[in-house]
C-alpha cells in the first residue's frame, strides 16, 4: 500500500527535479533514494539483485578498470 507524503523543498530543487527526473517519476526516484536508509535489507538478496543487473555490472567493471590508470602514475 502506498501513502501520500507532502514535503517542502527549495524552489530550484523542485524545478530541477521536474527537468531532470520528469513529471510522474519523482516519487519513485525519491523512494529509491530514501528506501535504503529507512528499511533493513537482507544484504545477500541485495547483492544478488545488483549482480544480476548486467548493465550495472558492466558499468561498474568499466569504472573500476578506468581507475587503475589513476593510481599507476602516483609516486610511492
Amino acid at each position: 500500500m502506498q501513502k501520500k507524503l507532502t514535503i517542502t523543498i527549495d524552489e530550484k530543487v523542485y524545478e530541477n527535479l521536474h527537468k531532470v527526473i520528469g513529471r510522474g517519476r519523482i516519487s519513485p526516484f525519491i523512494e529509491g533514494l530514501v528506501r535504503p536508509h529507512v528499511l533493513e535489507q537482507d544484504l545477500d538478496t541485495a547483492y544478488q539483485q545488483m549482480a544480476s543487473d548486467e548493465e550495472r555490472e558492466a558499468e561498474a567493471l568499466e569504472w573500476s578498470e578506468g581507475t587503475i590508470g589513476d593510481v599507476s602514475d602516483d609516486p610511492r
